[in-house]
């Protein structure tokens, strides 16, 4: 039976104490905190696969093991309208869609998710080769033509039986 549960919004989910969206290359978290807040008096610890966010002398809001690595490097947190802190994750691995930002909270159906549409400008020049010819490919399938890899084995079964025009080639079945 088909589920036809819509994605989750902006590809994450909710918990009790943060709501949280993803791109393949980031998480953000939004952790609501009382009106008023200063940043001096929040208290946030991004660590490669940890991260703590509360408001210092409490208990903390936010703290656990992460689903995946983050590169610490590239992370950083803002306090917005003296209300919520807005924590931004880079992914170590760019490439895969997380369940849950922390360990062991409610994790989303990553089948679901819609990565955003890219455009072949934004990828390296061998990603964008493969991309172009996967695209290809799908094309000459659609039609019942051969595809690149097929067309390429052709060309060299030809070169072949060009190059040994006394090898008789005429009962020979090819796969």
């Amino acid at each position: 039976e088909e589920d036809k549960t819509p994605p989750p919004p902006g590809n994450g989910g909710s918990t009790d104490s943060y709501v949280w969206t993803q791109t393949l290359a980031e998480v953000q978290v939004v952790v609501p905190v009382a009106p008023g807040t200063r940043s001096r008096q929040v208290d946030v610890s991004i660590r490669a696969g940890h991260l703590r966010v509360g408001l210092k002398g409490q208990a903390p809001l936010v703290d656990g093991p992460l689903h995946k690595r983050v590169r610490i490097d590239d992370c950083f947190w803002t306090l917005e309208d003296s209300r919520e802190v807005s924590i931004q994750l880079q992914k170590d691995n760019q490439m895969e869609w997380w369940k849950c930002v922390i360990q062991g909270d409610p994790e989303i159906d990553t089948t679901k998710v819609q990565p955003e549409n890219s455009k072949l400008d934004d990828l390296d020049a061998d990603t964008r080769q493969t991309v172009e010819k996967m695209m290809f490919d799908q094309r000459q399938k659609a039609m019942g033509k051969p595809t690149s890899d097929e067309m390429q084995k052709q060309e060299i079964l030809k070169k072949f039986m060009d190059q040994h025009p006394e090898m008789d080639f005429s009962q020979a079945k090819f796969s």
